[in-house]
């Protein structure tokens, strides 16, 4: 870096996010305290299972997919960084993606996918029945065939989480967690800091990464509340032999990531339910149910853990990223399915945006923009 950045920074929030944006500013000389009303790494960073496939999202707004894009390329240079400063290894497996078919209709689909890729310079690999048994046998016998798309795939968000938490401190990140009865603190024209149980924190830059809850932070002015909502995800894992799946695998109504502790999640339903994040029985039951139906053979694993987590929705898809109304007030939230991928990108932006007083990169995710647009809903 070529300058470092004077002054103090609060960021209020602890997922990956937060962390991201605490380590990086810390990188470029900040001096950053991150406050969490839970343990940090947890909410919808610890509940996701760390999908990198911006393609496979079918992602259709054309600006949210380009930043997916650029955050992905980051993403092995981001891992090594944080692995390096914080002294745990995270790798990102970035082998590919498959998406399976299991009938006619749907292998047309992905052929004329494979067509709109190609046409974007994305690389995928249409297979038949017969080859995309030997790429993933543990797909049944019925399948049609196969699209793997290039350069996708996963990173492990728990262990991320870990790495982004020891990372952060290492570059002298003070991280209060968990704290109660947090409130942001403003004079009406720009922010002065944080409260909680410890005390009064002043600040000159306060970011606001409090992902589903960043609407509902006690102290925020009328004009920097983000109108950021919940929605559930639920989520499952199953003990499975070490190599059973051999890479991140969509299936009609879930999607299946290995892990190397021999974990396989299964994921994840979307629901509007609130702030509710009771694991049910349905979507469990629907989630397995798809699982089964493409590999039949996980019928015989143990489900090993059940969980659910809330990931940040905005109306119109994009995240909220950068200034508010209020001086020093900064938004980092509403990255919805895409926060994990979306990590080093939006640190970088934010870092960026600190060091220089530059909002023009960050017009397209400007928090300002809801009053100037209508509104599109949330999508599935």
């Amino acid at each position: 870096m070529s300058t470092t950045i004077g002054g103090d920074v609060i960021v209020v929030g602890g997922g990956l996010i937060g962390l991201s944006i605490a380590f990086e500013l810390a990188q470029r000389g900040a001096t950053v305290r991150v406050y969490d009303r839970g343990e940090p790494g947890r909410g919808a960073s610890w509940a996701g299972a760390g999908m990198l496939a911006p393609y496979a999202e079918r992602i259709d707004d054309e600006v949210m997919l380009e930043f997916c894009r650029t955050s992905l390329e980051r993403y092995p240079a981001f891992v090594e960084r944080v692995g390096a400063a914080g002294g745990v290894r995270v790798g990102a497996v970035l082998d590919g993606i498959v998406e399976a078919a299991f009938d006619t209709d749907r292998l047309a689909t992905l052929e004329s996918f494979a067509r709109e890729l190609a046409a974007r310079g994305v690389a995928s690999d249409l297979l038949d029945r017969r080859a995309a048994l030997m790429a993933e046998p543990a797909l049944g016998k019925h399948v049609a065939g196969a699209l793997v798309i290039s350069g996708q795939g996963y990173v492990d968000n728990r262990r991320l989480g870990r790495a982004l938490l020891a990372a952060a401190r290492s570059r002298g990140v003070l991280v209060h967690a968990p704290v109660g009865e947090l409130a942001v603190e403003c004079d009406g024209r720009r922010v002065l800091g944080v409260r909680s149980e410890l005390g009064f924190a002043s600040a000159s830059t306060v970011v606001n990464a409090a992902g589903a809850w960043a609407a509902h932070v006690a102290g925020l002015p009328e004009a920097a509340r983000p109108p950021v909502v919940p929605v559930k995800g639920q989520m499952l894992a199953l003990a499975a032999p070490d190599g059973f799946l051999r890479r991140a695998t969509w299936v009609p109504g879930a999607y299946l990531v290995p892990r190397d502790d021999g974990r396989l999640l299964v994921g994840a339903s979307v629901e509007h339910a609130g702030f509710d994040e009771r694991v049910t029985a349905g979507a469990i039951h629907a989630l397995l149910d798809a699982a089964l139906a493409a590999a039949p053979s996980l019928g015989s694993f143990t489900v090993t853990e059940t969980w659910a987590g809330l990931r940040p929705g905005t109306p119109d898809g994009r995240p909220f990223i950068g200034p508010t109304p209020i001086d020093g007030l900064i938004l980092a939230t509403g990255h919805y399915r895409n926060g994990i991928l979306l990590a080093p990108a939006t640190a970088e932006l934010i870092a960026s945006f600190v060091e220089s007083g530059d909002a023009i990169p960050l017009q397209a995710f400007s928090p300002l923009r809801m009053s100037a647009s209508a509104s599109r809903t949330i999508p599935a």
